[in-house]
C-alpha cells in the first residue's frame, strides 16, 4: 500500500481560510503598512521578528484584525496607512509605473504630497490619456481591475478612416490574437471629422493595447485615445495633468460599487438603488483640481495593461 503523502499546503490553506473569514493575512498587513514587499515580509515573519498581541508569530497566513490587534516588527508597532483615492487625467508621455530606470515621468509624480505608496488602478499605455484611479487600497484596486469583476472601461477614440457598420460588428464579436480573444463590449460611431472618425468604446478588461491592436487589424489606426470612464468614475472636467482627491461621498459610492455583483450594477456603472440613479463619480466641477507639474515631452511607447 503506497505511503500517504501529507499536503505541505494544508496549514497554509487553513491560515488563508481563517484570514479571509476573520481578518487579514499577517504577511499582507505588514506589506500594506509599507514595510517591504510581500515576499520580504514573509521572511521577516518566518525569522520570528513579528509579534501579534505579545506573541511571536511565524506563520505568514496568520489572521490579524487591523482594528484591534497589535502587530510589532522588531519591537516597533505597525499601523495601516489611511486609504487615499485620487482621480487623475493622465497626459500622453506619462507612465503608469512606480519605478522607471530611465527617469521618465510617472503618473504618481502628478499627485500632490507623498505618493510613493500609491499605485495606479487599470493601467494606460504611454500614449493613451485619460482617467486613472490612484490609491493605496489594495482590495478596492483588485475589485476594480481584475477581469472577473467585469468593471466596464469606456474610451473615446479618434481613428483614421471611417469604420463601416460591418467593421463595428466584427469588433463586438471579437478577434483572436496570440494572447487571447479580444472583444469590445460595445462600440458606437460618434461623428466624422474629415478622413477620420470618433468612436465610443467599452471594454470589460484592459488587455495589452487591446483597443489599438483591434482597430489596427481593421485598418483604422488610432490617432488619439482617451479613457473617459472606469466603473462609476468619470473624467469630468479634469484637464490633462490635473488630479483631485475623491470626496467622502464619492468614496462611499465607489465602495458600494465594488461590493455589488456585476449583475446588480445599473447601466451607468453604479450599483442599482431602486428607481433612483446615482450620478457617476467625477461629474463635478474641476475648479478644486490640483494643477500638477507639467509632464516632459513624450517618449517612446511602453505597452501596459
Amino acid at each position: 500500500m503506497p505511503r500517504r503523502t501529507p499536503s505541505k499546503n494544508r496549514s497554509r490553506q487553513r491560515s488563508m481560510a481563517a484570514a479571509s473569514s476573520h481578518g487579514q493575512r499577517l504577511q499582507k498587513f505588514i506589506a500594506t503598512a509599507g514595510v517591504d514587499s510581500r515576499r520580504k515580509c514573509e521572511g521577516y515573519i518566518r525569522e520570528g521578528r513579528v509579534m501579534v498581541n505579545s506573541q511571536t508569530v511565524t506563520d505568514p497566513g496568520h489572521a490579524v484584525d487591523p482594528d484591534t490587534d497589535i502587530v510589532l516588527l522588531d519591537g516597533e508597532r505597525l499601523r495601516l496607512p489611511k486609504p487615499k483615492y485620487y482621480l487623475l487625467n493622465k497626459p500622453k508621455g506619462v507612465l503608469c509605473t512606480n519605478r522607471d530606470p530611465s527617469g521618465r515621468p510617472r503618473a504618481i509624480d502628478l499627485v500632490p504630497g507623498d505618493a510613493d505608496r500609491l499605485f495606479t488602478v487599470g493601467r494606460l499605455d504611454e500614449n493613451t490619456e485619460g482617467l486613472l484611479l490612484l490609491t493605496n487600497d489594495g482590495d478596492l484596486a483588485e475589485h476594480m481591475a481584475h477581469p472577473r469583476y467585469e468593471v466596464v472601461r469606456e474610451y473615446r477614440a479618434q481613428v483614421a478612416g471611417v469604420p463601416t457598420p460591418k467593421t463595428l460588428t466584427e469588433l463586438r464579436k471579437g478577434m483572436h490574437f496570440a494572447d487571447g480573444l479580444f472583444r469590445f463590449r460595445e462600440v458606437r460611431f460618434l461623428k466624422r471629422r474629415g478622413h477620420s472618425a470618433f468612436l465610443e468604446i467599452q471594454l470589460r478588461e484592459g488587455k495589452n493595447r487591446e483597443v489599438r491592436r483591434m482597430l489596427a487589424r481593421c485598418g483604422h489606426k488610432v490617432i488619439q485615445l482617451q479613457r473617459v470612464a472606469f466603473g462609476p468614475l468619470r473624467i469630468g472636467r479634469l484637464k490633462p495633468g490635473q488630479c483631485r482627491e475623491l470626496r467622502s461621498a464619492e468614496i462611499r459610492e465607489l465602495r458600494d460599487f465594488v461590493s455589488a455583483q456585476p449583475g446588480e450594477r445599473s447601466t451607468n456603472g453604479s450599483p442599482n438603488r431602486g428607481t433612483g440613479s446615482r450620478r457617476k463619480i467625477g461629474r463635478h466641477k474641476a475648479r478644486k483640481a490640483t494643477p500638477a507639474k507639467r509632464a516632459p515631452a513624450r517618449h517612446r511607447s511602453q505597452p501596459k495593461d
